[in-house]
C-alpha cells in the first residue's frame, strides 16, 4: 500500500488501533481464494454508496493518518505516473495490530466487495471524489495460511511491497512487508485498471 508513514505514537493512530478491535463493522475471517476474478460493474455497484466520504466514516474507514494524498511525483517515481489520491482505510479490515516501528496487521481480506481501503481525490472545491479501492494482505500472515505466491485479481498477482535496506528510500512506505491492489472504479486508468498509479489522479488540491 503506497500510503505515507503514520506519526508513531499519535492519536489517530491509536484511534485506529482501537477501532481495529471495537469497530461495529463486521468482516469476513475467511480468506477468499488466491485467484479472484470480479466483474468491474458488480464492484462499482458494491461501493457506489462511498462516493459520499460520510457513508465511509460511518461504516468505520478513517483517514491516511499521515495526511498525505499519494503521487507517484511525492514519491521519487515518474511524475507521469500519476497519483492514486488520499487513502481511506478499515482498521478492522486491516487487522492492525501495530503502528510503529513499522504498520502492522494480520489481513488476509482479499473480498473487493467490502474494500479495506479506498481512493479519494482532493477537489478544488474542498470535497472528495471517490476514484478507486483498494485491498492490501500482510504478508506474513498470508503466507502464513499456506499460500506461496501474492493474491490474484483478474489475472494479475497483486503489488508486492516491502522495505529494501540496501537503499534510502522506504518502498514499503512505513508498513511491514505485504501484497496489495487497486483497482481503478471511477476514473479511468490509461495503463490500466488494476495499476498502482493512474495519471487521471492528482494531489494538486490536497491541503496537507
Amino acid at each position: 500500500m503506497l500510503i505515507g508513514l503514520p506519526e508513531t505514537g499519535g492519536s489517530i493512530m491509536n484511534c485506529a488501533l482501537s477501532m481495529a478491535t471495537a469497530v461495529a463493522i463486521v468482516f469476513s475471517t475467511t480468506s477468499f481464494a488466491a485467484a479472484d476474478d470480479y466483474d468491474l460493474d458488480a464492484l462499482r455497484a458494491a461501493v457506489e454508496k462511498y462516493k459520499d466520504v460520510n457513508v465511509a466514516l460511518a461504516d468505520g474507514y478513517i483517514p491516511d493518518p499521515s495526511g498525505h494524498c499519494v503521487s507517484a511525483a511525492a514519491e521519487g517515481l515518474p511524475p507521469e505516473l500519476g497519483g492514486m489520491g488520499i487513502h481511506y482505510l478499515n482498521p478492522a479490515a486491516l487487522k492492525i495490530t501495530a503502528g510503529e516501528p513499522r504498520v502492522d496487521g494480520m489481513s488476509t481480506h482479499t473480498d473487493f466487495m467490502k474494500p479495506a481501503i479506498l481512493l479519494y481525490e482532493p477537489q478544488a472545491d474542498g470535497s472528495l471524489e471517490l476514484v478507486g479501492i483498494e485491498n492490501l494482505v500482510f504478508e506474513a500472515a498470508w503466507r502464513g495460511m499456506g499460500h506461496d505466491s501474492a493474491p490474484m485479481l483478474n489475472g494479475r498477482h497483486w503489488d508486492h511491497m516491502a522495505d529494501n535496506m540496501g537503499t534510502t528510500a522506504d518502498e514499503a512506505h512505513g508498513f511491514m512487508p505485504h501484497f496489495d491492489q487497486h483497482v481503478w472504479l471511477f476514473r479511468d486508468n490509461p495503463n490500466g485498471v488494476l495499476e498502482p498509479f493512474n495519471p487521471n489522479v492528482t494531489c494538486d488540491h490536497h491541503e496537507s
